[in-house]
């Protein structure tokens, strides 16, 4: 496993970010964890996970020109990943936008830098689907060209049929999806962790039962 997937499941279980019980998802499920990005909620966390982002997104390998960020996780998300690619020698602009149009000022719905060119896409994680459809249809609508989404946690579990929500994103959409870790990496790292056997354990019977490849 990278080093930064490890040290990004490490900060988060320290931030709390990720944790470990018995959580009822959207779906229903029982699920054994829980992971809330909104709690990456100050500024020397959201620094250190831009800098998580950067490392997964420049280790993909996805050529990109520049960010979208949709509202509202997206927002901080794309901001502190532009600062930390920035910090990497690559200055690339960004992009928000609003949930409603403003009738003022500069007007419109979209934030930031014009969107041109290959358009990579920032979000925490991906459940429905539905975010990365609209900020699709922004970047298209605009002329530029969705190129792909990065996302902090792939859960890797069965949507309503025998795909994930991300391996819809990317059959669906024709996009990459990156991730600084997926549950894969998590249950490996807990493997190396004293204390966690139940939660472990736990996992993997939740895996067996809503899990995919």
């Amino acid at each position: 496993m990278s080093s930064f997937k490890d040290d990004f499941l490490a900060f988060a279980i320290e931030r709390q970010v990720l944790l470990f019980g018995e959580f009822k998802t959207k779906a229903g499920r029982l699920s054994p964890y829980f992971f809330n990005a909104g709690l990456f909620n100050d500024g020397d966390a959201l620094k250190k996970l831009g800098e998580f982002y950067a490392k997964a997104i420049l280790d993909s390998g996805v050529a990109f020109d520049g960010l979208f960020g949709p509202a509202y996780k997206g927002i901080p998300l794309a901001t502190s990943v532009a600062i930390a690619l920035a910090a990497h020698g690559h200055n690339v602009p960004f992009t928000y936008n609003r949930k409603e149009a403003k009738d003022h000022g500069e007007g419109g719905n979209l934030v930031g830098a014009p969107l041109k060119g290959r358009i990579l896409i920032v979000d925490d994680v991906i459940s429905a689907g539905t975010s990365v459809r609209e900020s699709v249809g922004l970047i298209l609508a605009a002329g530029a060209e969705p190129c792909g989404v990065a996302i902090a946690l792939d859960r890797m579990e069965r949507g309503k049929g025998r795909l994930s929500a991300v391996q819809e994103v990317e059959r669906d959409a024709g996009l990459p999806v990156v991730a600084i870790a997926n549950l894969h990496d998590l249950m490996t790292y807990l493997d190396t962790q004293p204390g966690y056997t139940d939660t472990r354990s736990a996992m993997q019977r939740y895996r067996t039962e809503y899990g995919v490849d």
